[in-house]
């Protein structure tokens, strides 16, 4: 019979080496780069926690003084490659194969580093399909994690920001693997037990928090007229009749106008009770005046967001706190919830072709997806019914019997024709394309198939993709609402203008929405500060939104 233990065994000399370095399970606070070089071996595959928001920056910038000589060739498996150090170690030989799943603050560099080779690129993932393959073929050897502090003997207080923690922690300790979490502080008592002891083998104590951007955070100040109008048509042309309930919104402003138009706008559609209750959501700021307008009952969050902390607290029956009163993320189960649970997603993206596939990729940059594909993609593995999800199915297969019908998840795309220094939002062909022949990829990075959209929403109009009969007809409704891109100026009048009278299209005025009524009025907070104020005081906004 063969050995059978031989991971823990390797964990066990991984332990025995970094102790060296460390009284019981804390490291030196000088001894932190000859730990990791004494843990880490070339070629091992290392999760250092990089979230959407949450970073573990100073074990990052310890790796950042290894010896290439000593350890290299990691493979980093990680969701987010935010902070410059994540790219460093490429460039200094110390990682050599990448696979993640966000990039957004260091597109443009990952993708020159790239097509120069010095990464090699595994595959840019949804956040849940890296986590799924965390348990199968990409299980840490080290994960490097963060949290906010930890006892003497290892368990660790996340606090708001748990994120991505637990899922990396589960994958890794339960396989022979080694987990290195850094903490502000060790206390006596932490505040609640999020990651029990048993699973931390060693504390790094840095003395200052991890790093966590505001990442969700959209001045009500910017809301233009026009991601305005986009709102409006979205609430009284998708969320009044398909009764929307359980909500994913992505990041944008034409989102945050949604948020922040319900108190107002869906006020006066009759819409309270009857839409937008239940959401799988960050603590978007701007849904604070629905929050105490009574709109919404529930909310589970992939992470926090900075400023957010003691409203939350204060408001349990809305979000999943615990006994610290602190609230509890998780993106892995959020993510689920947002897949499985929530019956619409509407986001924001950078190019639509002509077949509904969407991406926010360009030539130049590779920002990868986060979850957006989870969110916005019908599961065929759901089962159970709602009044959305039905109707959406029904016009979809309108000659399929009902008792084997599946219904459709709503996957909507919302935004200007034209975005940031004019530049369209249609394409005929999407520069992920262009992207994935350069790099030489087996796929496109495409975040959304257009075989899972269900409709556009722009200030042209809202494009029931779930009506068009034959992919000539998609091709119109596209173009339909393209407004005076080349994509839109493209279209077939007669056939644009029949879709129409199907319904197909809907135009602001079809919809009862005059465009000049479109303004700043409508939205139930104009400001940071008005958001903050509708909170009585309990959201600390950070520095660089303050402007009073």
């Amino acid at each position: 019979m063969g050995k059978w233990t031989t991971q823990n065994d390797a964990r066990a000399r991984r332990i025995e080496s970094g102790s060296k370095y460390a009284k019981g399970k804390v490291v030196m606070g000088d001894q932190v780069t000859p730990f990791l070089e004494a843990v880490l071996h070339p070629g091992d595959r290392v999760c250092l926690e990089g979230d959407n928001q949450k970073q573990a920056q100073v074990l990052a910038q310890a790796m950042m003084d290894l010896d290439p000589a000593r350890i290299h060739d990691l493979h980093m498996v990680q969701s987010g490659i935010v902070l410059p150090e994540h790219l460093d170690l490429y460039e200094r030989g110390i990682a050599r194969k990448l696979d993640y799943s966000y990039s957004g603050p260091q597109s443009l560099r990952i993708t020159s580093m790239l097509v120069d080779g010095k990464i090699e690129l595994g595959a840019v993932h949804t956040y849940l399909e890296l986590f799924a393959r965390y348990f199968v073929d990409l299980t840490p050897n080290v994960a490097l994690i963060a949290a906010v502090c930890a006892d003497k003997d290892g368990n660790l207080y996340t606090g708001p920001n748990t994120e991505d923690t637990p899922t990396i922690v589960e994958a890794t300790t339960f396989k022979g693997g080694l987990v290195v979490a850094q903490v502000e502080k060790i206390v006596d008592k932490v505040p609640r037990v999020d990651i029990p002891g048993d699973r931390v083998h060693f504390l790094v104590e840095t003395g200052k928090p991890f790093y966590v951007e505001p990442l969700f955070t959209r001045d009500p100040g910017a809301i233009t007229p026009t991601q305005i109008l986009c709102a409006m048509m979205a609430i009284k042309g998708i969320y009044g009749p398909y009764q929307v309930q359980r909500i994913n919104h992505g990041i944008g402003f034409s989102t945050a106008a949604i948020e922040l138009i319900l108190p107002t706008f869906g006020e006066k559609l009759g819409l309270k009770g009857k839409i937008a209750t239940h959401w799988a959501l960050n603590p978007h700021p701007t849904l604070i005046p629905a929050i105490e307008a009574g709109w919404v009952q529930q909310i589970h969050s992939f992470g926090s967001e900075v400023g957010m902390e003691h409203y939350m607290a204060a408001r349990p029956d809305i979000y999943f706190t615990g006994v610290d009163g602190g609230l509890r993320s998780n993106r892995a189960f959020c993510q689920t919830a947002g897949l499985y649970a929530c019956d619409i997603f509407i986001g924001s993206t950078l190019q639509i072709d002509l077949d509904g596939n969407s991406s926010t990729v360009t030539e130049s940059r590779t920002a990868g997806f986060g979850g957006a594909p989870n969110m916005g993609s019908d599961p065929h593995g759901r089962r159970h019914g709602s009044a959305p999800w039905l109707k959406a199915g029904a016009e979809a297969y309108p000659d399929t019997p009902a008792a084997l019908r599946r219904g459709r998840k709503l996957v909507v795309q919302i935004g200007e024709t034209f975005g940031d220094k004019n530049v369209p939002l249609f394409v005929e062909q999407l520069d992920a394309i262009k992207l994935s022949q350069k790099l030489g990829l087996d796929l496109a990075p495409v975040m959304i198939y257009g075989d899972d959209l269900t409709h556009i929403v722009t200030e042209e109009g809202i494009a029931n993709l779930l009506l068009c009969r034959n992919a000539d007809e998609r091709e119109q409704a596209i173009r339909g609402v393209a407004g005076y891109t080349e994509v839109g100026r493209g279209r077939d009048k007669k056939e644009v203008e029949r879709l129409r009278q199907r319904g197909v299209i809907q135009r602001p005025e079809d919809l009862g929405i005059d465009p000049l009524d479109a303004d700043r009025r409508w939205l139930a907070a104009r400001s940071i500060k008005d958001l903050m104020l509708a909170s009585g005081g309990l959201y600390d906004p950070p520095s660089k939104f303050r402007n009073w």
